[in-house]
């Protein structure tokens, strides 16, 4: 396959996944960079670029997680799952809706000003950090980045 070849990478039956995964992956780690500098340095610049970036984050972890699915239905015809991808799959539904869940407690601080955001979000952030990482690396290991695949 040439990697030049648009409409190549575009049919590949596994490409969107592996292309479209990063978006939500970085957009929410630079959301709790800034969240951890918008409340060391009292912005709401910064807090607002929080909130947006989880916003993007989480409608971009829902084609991520369709197309997760779609590739496992093509690639493996839709075989049991199991093992590293039944995990990968798990963590990956996992992840989304811990992004989904920051957003939620960030969206509902932003909604009412008097209110500040709770500091449980940071235990759930973390969390939500290392279940990304995580995953991340199953999904490298399932594609043969990260080791045998």
């Amino acid at each position: 396959m040439n990697p030049f070849d648009i409409k190549s990478a575009l049919l590949a039956r596994h490409a969107q996944h592996v292309v479209l995964i990063h978006f939500p992956i970085a957009l929410f780690m630079a959301a709790v960079a800034f969240d951890f500098r918008a409340m060391r340095n009292r912005s709401r610049l910064l807090a607002a670029a929080t909130c947006y970036n989880l916003l993007v984050a989480a409608a971009a972890s829902l084609p991520v997680l369709v197309t997760g699915i779609l590739a496992w239905r093509w690639q493996l015809e839709g075989q049991r799952l199991q093992g590293v991808l039944l995990l990968h799959l798990l963590m990956g539904a996992a992840s989304t809706l811990l992004i989904w869940l920051v957003w939620w407690i960030h969206m509902r601080a932003a909604r009412s000003p008097e209110r500040d955001l709770p500091a449980y979000r940071w235990p759930i952030q973390m969390v939500a950090v290392v279940i990304i990482v995580l995953t991340s690396h199953l999904g490298g290991i399932l594609s043969g980045v990260n080791g045998p695949g």
